[in-house]
């Protein structure tokens, strides 16, 4: 599984899709839900690099903001694995959301030449990103429904599946 998620996640880097409209924070939550405490911060690391790796590496400040808010989304994928209801993973997909737009937008303000470095330019900064925010948002909702989703209608039932074959082996070897 921590294989197929990586490949998602860069595939839908990738591939033609709107302007941030991907996986990558929906990653995150689900990998700390599911995953292992180390593996919850893999998963979306790795996607975010390897994508980045074949679409091409920025400022590397900017970048760091980035990575961080992606840590940040898998911290609260842990925290939602004691945690988990619709309603949290709802309030988290919209809490790392606006973490991550606020984060990277004022990365973006401080350390290029986009805008000024007044507070004029930071206000156009984050007014200009809004529909970026709308897409974001967008994008991570559908992949943490989907992902989330999946797990609760299939996952579940391979483990079972998978739970029972190995007890059988057990019964067979003892």
């Amino acid at each position: 599984m921590l294989y197929l998620l990586i490949v998602i996640g860069v595939a839908s880097r990738l591939l033609p899709h709107p302007p941030n409209f991907a996986p990558i924070m929906a990653l995150g939550l689900f990998a700390g839900a599911y995953m292992h405490k180390k593996t919850a911060f893999v998963v979306p690391i790795v996607a975010m690099l390897l994508a980045d790796y074949f679409i091409g590496f920025y400022d590397i400040r900017i970048m760091l903001s980035v990575y961080v808010c992606i840590g940040l989304g898998s911290l609260a994928g842990v925290w939602l694995k004691k945690n988990k209801s619709v309603s949290m993973i709802a309030i988290s997909t919209l809490a790392v959301s606006v973490i991550f737009f606020f984060v990277t937008n004022f990365s973006l303000w401080l350390f290029s030449d986009f805008y000024p470095h007044t507070a004029e330019g930071l206000s156009l900064c984050f007014t200009m990103a809004i529909p970026f925010f709308a897409n974001s948002l967008l994008g991570n909702a559908v992949y943490v429904l989907f992902f989330f989703g999946s797990y609760e209608l299939f996952g579940k039932q391979i483990d079972l599946q998978l739970s029972k074959k190995l007890q059988t082996v057990n019964l067979k070897n003892d």
